[in-house]
């Protein structure tokens, strides 16, 4: 006899979780179905009944649904969790990933990615819409490019790249450091060069892509 598969349902809107709820058993492959409206209650609800997939919304009042998967993952790092946002931005996809989400699907897919995805994931696979995937596989390519390039820097340049990319000024980087306005822009000069870009706003987006600088509204 086939084990079905248990989920916890986690948003915030009664409606929304009871449409999930419609959509999910509708499928034999599906058991029991459980809800809850926080990502405090995820946790809670979790350690004391565990399910084989947690469907999760990133936006919710309270803790946001990304701490709500880091929390998860630090406390059972075998948790299986599909990410089910509005969404549907590369950022936040990545992100939720990083934070150890097996799968991400928009909110605007068809009912049955929501069954495939949880199926998918309660067998130990991952999840992920496909034209999101693609952008994400282009983007961890990226990112590594970025890496190796910020690996040329010293840790002074390091210390000064961090300070532009987060908006300082070249002068209150000198200030907070202890430079000379001149030795500053030396730099900056060396860091561009080295990183291959040309304007601080690049220096913003390597530096975001690495995770150097938290994206703004995420995981609220």
């Amino acid at each position: 006899m086939m084990t079905k598969i248990s989920v916890l349902l986690v948003d915030d809107h009664a409606v929304v979780r009871e449409g999930y709820k419609s959509y999910l058993s509708l499928s034999e492959k599906i058991g029991t179905i459980y809800e809850v409206d926080s990502g405090e209650s995820a946790c809670q609800h979790y350690m004391q009944q565990p399910a084989d997939v947690v469907v999760m919304d990133l936006s919710m009042p309270g803790m946001g649904g990304l701490e709500c998967i880091r929390r998860l993952i630090s406390r059972e790092p075998r948790c299986k969790i599909l990410v089910f946002s509005i969404h549907n931005e590369l950022i936040y996809a990545t992100r939720a990933i990083k934070s150890g989400a097996k799968g991400y699907i928009c909110k605007s897919s068809v009912p049955e990615t929501l069954v495939e995805a949880v199926c998918s994931i309660a067998q130990g696979q991952t999840y992920i819409d496909a034209p999101m995937a693609q952008q994400l596989a282009v983007n961890m390519i990226t990112e590594q490019n970025d890496e190796s390039k910020i690996k040329l820097l010293s840790p002074r340049e390091f210390d000064v790249f961090c300070l532009l990319a987060n908006g300082n000024s070249p002068r209150e980087v000198a200030e907070n450091l202890h430079l000379s306005y001149k030795t500053v822009c030396n730099h900056s000069t060396t860091i561009k060069e080295k990183l291959a870009v040309k304007t601080i706003a690049e220096f913003t987006l390597m530096a975001t892509r690495q995770g150097l600088i938290e994206p703004d509204k995420l995981g609220d």
